[in-house]
């Protein structure tokens, strides 16, 4: 009985280990974000508004939500638009208004044809835009 019983608890022993190096192996933690190629990114959305350039204020907007969606969605991200991503991270954004304001601006500038945008409002919603990719860690 007691070759039995210690043959018994060397395979719990020998399956617990296994089991527990398979659950590390298959464990999904964040996913990494090439931090660079977010920079380089931002960088040029940054660089392409100009005050004296009105067609570049909606496209600095547009371009910037473009980049944070695809960084929620590179993060793994659940949600089927970019509005349940953003509430997905509700606790994480530092400035929740920020970047929800610049987010509802972007959805202006997409579905409203005659919107106004001033410089001033493309920087704010840069600003806020800029603050979320620090929070997802993208920048």
């Amino acid at each position: 009985m007691d070759g039995t019983l210690l043959a018994f608890m060397i395979g719990i022993l020998v399956v617990g280990i296994l089991l527990i190096i398979v659950i590390t192996l298959t464990k999904r933690g964040p996913v990494g974000l090439d931090i660079e190629k977010y920079r380089s990114r931002w960088l040029q959305i940054e660089a392409s508004l100009k005050r004296d350039e009105v067609s570049s204020y909606h496209l600095a907007v547009l371009n910037a939500d473009k980049l944070l969606d695809q960084a929620l969605r590179e993060r793994g991200i659940k949600g089927d638009t970019m509005g349940a991503r953003m509430k997905a991270l509700r606790d994480r954004w530092s400035n929740a208004n920020n970047v929800w304001s610049a987010h509802k601006l972007r959805n202006q500038i997409a579905h409203e044809p005659d919107v106004h945008v001033s410089y001033d409002d493309a920087r704010r919603a840069l600003a806020g835009f800029k603050q979320a990719l620090k929070d997802v860690g993208a920048i």
